[in-house]
């Protein structure tokens, strides 16, 4: 980044820290922190490791201000998260049409481990579902697994603008125990709908899942696609602009497991979660969040992540098709413009 970005980024900073909004999610950071409701996730050993009180907000706005709360630099394994990321990534390698021939993007009320294919078409039903999302893997371009695996932790850092690590214990862990993904890939390769690698295209899979990010990375992923593609920090393009569309619109409709509906219904922002605690939601235009906390109620979702984004969507009016004047004005609050005691 130039010696101006830097500027930029420290003059961002110092707004951020300043701001009404950050006092904002400062109480709504102490309001969750006191809900107990969900469980760890154990059925990895390394998941329920995780500390149910670690809770971080964060929200980057599409002008790069960082806006930060509580634990946003605590590490967790990005899951399912990677998955509308690495969606995007085969489309730039194949292209929409040939990615839509291997999956579809219908929602589906099944379980994300569901081992079901579209009987019309034998697809995978979504990009965000299990053997969706290997399908996905399964298309990433490269002339061995290691270079594979090397454009995709680039592609990541593309969109946080710093390198990542995977946590190996958690991959050798889903490694070992991923009986339905195998029986998922080979179903698949019954119906063509992937390549005979299926033990690279697995290993790679496990390994996207197991990358470790923060909450602070998340609002950033979301930024840049809230930024057409572009990080808003380093200016870098993540994703071909052409395809930021595709990667939000699935995440609206498939994003939060099988309580999608309902999130689009209550909460309308294109979002992504992860077993490891993690959500990000899109506002196009506008900003990216990022919430980490353990805790997942009954369909895998983040039980204080869920909240957050619930009442940010409501008091600024974030919901994506949202047409009543705010209680909130958003960029008031951002830029502490005539903003109220409250």
């Amino acid at each position: 980044m130039s010696d101006i970005g830097d500027l930029q980024s420290l003059a961002s900073s110092i707004t951020a820290v300043t701001s009404p909004f950050r006092n904002y999610l400062t109480e709504l950071h102490e309001r969750f922190q006191a809900i107990n409701d969900g469980a760890v996730a154990d059925y990895i050993p390394e998941l329920a490791l995780a500390k149910p009180e670690w809770f971080g907000i964060c929200v980057v706005t599409q002008d790069g201000q960082v806006f930060e709360v509580g634990e946003c630099d605590q590490l967790f394994t990005i899951q399912s998260i990677s998955k509308a990321f690495v969606f995007g990534l085969a489309l730039e390698d194949h292209g929409r049409d040939y990615v839509n021939s291997k999956v579809s993007v219908e929602p589906t009320g099944e379980a994300f481990n569901a081992i079901v294919l579209d009987e019309a078409t034998n697809r995978p039903y979504n990009p965000m579902v299990n053997a969706g999302a290997i399908a996905t893997t399964d298309l990433i371009k490269g002339s061995s697994s290691t270079e594979r695996l090397k454009r995709m932790l680039n592609m990541f850092k593309r969109y946080t603008g710093r390198e990542h690590d995977i946590n190996v214990p958690v991959f050798l862990s889903e490694k070992a125990t991923g009986y339905r993904n195998r029986a998922m890939s080979y179903l698949m390769l019954n119906f063509g709908m992937v390549g005979d690698k299926i033990d690279e295209t697995l290993d790679l899979y496990f390994q996207q899942c197991s990358i470790l990010v923060n909450a602070r990375d998340l609002a950033m992923m979301s930024a840049t696609l809230a930024n057409g593609g572009i990080n808003p920090i380093t200016q870098e393009r993540a994703i071909d602009e052409r395809y930021v569309q595709d990667v939000v619109s699935v995440m609206l409709t498939c994003g939060m497991y099988d309580a999608s509906g309902e999130w689009a219904y209550r909460v309308g922002m294109p979002a992504k979660s992860g077993v490891g605690g993690g959500i990000l939601a899109v506002v196009p235009g506008k900003l990216g969040i990022g919430t980490f906390s353990p805790p997942l109620d009954a369909k895998g979702n983040s039980v204080r992540g869920i909240k957050v984004c619930e009442t940010l969507a409501t008091d600024f009016g974030l919901h994506l098709f949202n047409a009543a004047k705010p209680e909130r004005e958003l960029q008031a609050w951002i830029d502490g413009n005539d903003v109220d005691s409250w």
